[in-house]
């Protein structure tokens, strides 16, 4: 059976990265992906706030995810994508719309089910 290609994608809130965060999250997803039998193929990663989607880093995952260069997302965690639901929301449904699942090693694999709003009732 082959082994799923994966892309690893990175993120931390801060101008730069002076304590080596950025590279600690790209350590464990490279770990995680290993104990998944995934195949890193390529990374990204972006330094600044979640509430902007324009980053370029989470801008080449959506070029190479579009182009089907690889099969699984890896993010340290769901806010990693971003701390804007409906964007994320919008975010996970481009991707999965590409073939792609996400996975995080905190959350497993990360699906659209996980934002379900319960529904409600006006009276």
């Amino acid at each position: 059976m082959d082994k799923k290609s994966a892309w690893i994608y990175c993120r931390i809130d801060a101008p730069e990265d002076t304590h080596g965060v950025l590279k600690g999250q790209y350590e464990r997803l490279e770990t995680y992906a290993a104990q998944m039998g995934f195949v890193v193929v390529g990374s990204s990663q972006d330094l600044g706030s979640g509430l902007n989607f324009e980053r370029p880093g989470l801008q080449t995952v959506l070029e190479v995810a579009k182009a089907g260069s690889f099969q699984v997302l890896l993010v340290d965690s769901v806010s990693r994508i971003g701390r804007d639901m409906a964007k994320t929301v919008n975010f996970i449904q481009t991707i999965n719309g590409c073939g792609i699942s996400i996975y995080s090693p905190m959350e497993g694999e990360i699906k659209l089910s996980d934002f379900a709003m319960p529904p409600f009732h006006l009276r």
